[in-house]
């Protein structure tokens, strides 16, 4: 008989006995999306970004709608093979995500963990599994540009002018499908080993038009502290792989990991850095919000653990904690950032 390790692992982290298969996923998007470098690799790319609904927050709510309707469509499953919901995205009361899968009829757990909340879900619904408490879970997030300028910024009809700090808020969606075995004959997509949930960072920042640099310190401790609890070299991954930091937030990241001799900028990707055409679509510092990374994550970061180009990857989003009121009042945007440890299951070749 196997012998199970202690699942607590260091000062905030879980390793899991049994891994958790993430058997499919899906990711649908906008226009300026499907127009960036990574186009081609998304399961669905709207034409217009209001999807055929009357306001940006329907069309944030189909968006989740079609994402999860793709996911359980592309690996066979019904609505009820899915034991749980683990969803979430930006907008207060987290209308998109209420309005958009209540005919999935479901238990739902909504989250809030801002651009993180991929990650939040990814982990809680697998830990649910892990625990026993389910055999199958899915977990979806969203985003909308138009949606979250609204609810954080501006409306789109100000016209207001953006500093080249500002990341613009990824218009999308992304469904997994997570489960405690194998699905059939079909491999799964990757497999989650362990996680490390994150903790509020807070740097007294109060620029809303800069999230990469106030999400950053949160990026550098969750994955500091992932490092030590596993006992792990940035080399023991061949990408360790942010949200939505951009290009501002990553240059933060590095130093500040730097200064803790920590150095990643060999293997380091951001999602809101790799959605974008930094030359050619006028994004500024990059893409941020919570189908950044989830979107992302399901196109391209496990389309590359698929074909065993990489073999593990810590995957860790982040999110600023912030809302209109607390940004009105003077208050400063704290940061949060949960990572999870992805495998590939394709055959070892014997390098790690």
């Amino acid at each position: 008989m196997k012998e199970e390790r202690n699942p607590i692992l260091g000062k905030q982290s879980i390793v899991l006995n049994e891994p958790v298969y993430l058997i499919e996923s899906a990711s649908v998007v906008g226009k300026k999306e499907g127009e960036g470098p990574l186009g081609n690799l998304f399961d669905l790319v709207g034409e217009d970004d209001l999807f055929g609904c009357k306001s940006w927050e329907d069309a944030e709510s189909c968006l989740q709608r079609e994402a999860l309707s793709l996911s359980l469509q592309k690996a066979g499953w019904k609505q009820g093979d899915v034991r749980f919901l683990f969803a979430g995205d930006l907008l207060g009361q987290e209308i998109a995500t209420s309005f958009g899968l209540e005919k999935f009829e479901r238990p739902l757990f909504g989250l809030y963990g801002a651009c993180s909340t991929c990650a939040l879900s990814l982990t809680l619904g697998s830990l649910i599994i892990a625990g026993g408490f389910a055999e199958r879970t899915a977990c979806v997030t969203s985003s909308h540009f138009a949606s979250a300028e609204k609810e954080f910024r501006y409306p789109l009809g100000y016209g207001n002018q953006r500093p080249l700090s500002a990341t613009w808020t990824v218009t999308g969606s992304g469904a997994f499908l997570l489960a405690k075995a194998p699905d059939g004959g079909k491999r799964p997509r990757a497999a989650i080993t362990g996680m490390t949930p994150g903790k509020i960072v807070d740097f007294g920042l109060k620029d809303s038009m800069n999230m990469g640099a106030c999400m950053a310190p949160a990026a550098a401790s969750t994955i500091k502290q992932h490092l030590q609890d596993f006992g792990r070299r940035p080399e023991d991954y061949d990408k360790i792989i942010t949200g939505d930091l951009g290009t501002v937030g990553q240059t933060v990241l590095l130093d500040l990991l730097e200064k803790e001799e920590i150095d990643i900028s060999g293997n380091h990707m951001d999602c809101g850095i790799e959605i974008y055409d930094a030359k050619e679509q006028d994004t500024h510092a990059g893409g941020s919000g919570c189908g950044c990374s989830a979107v992302v994550l399901s196109a391209y970061i496990l389309k590359m653990l698929e074909e065993g180009v990489w073999k593990r990857v810590l995957f860790a989003p982040t999110g600023a904690l912030l809302s209109k009121t607390s940004f009105n009042e003077g208050q400063a945007v704290p940061g949060i950032s949960h990572c999870l440890v992805l495998e590939s299951l394709y055959p070892d070749d014997g390098n790690r």
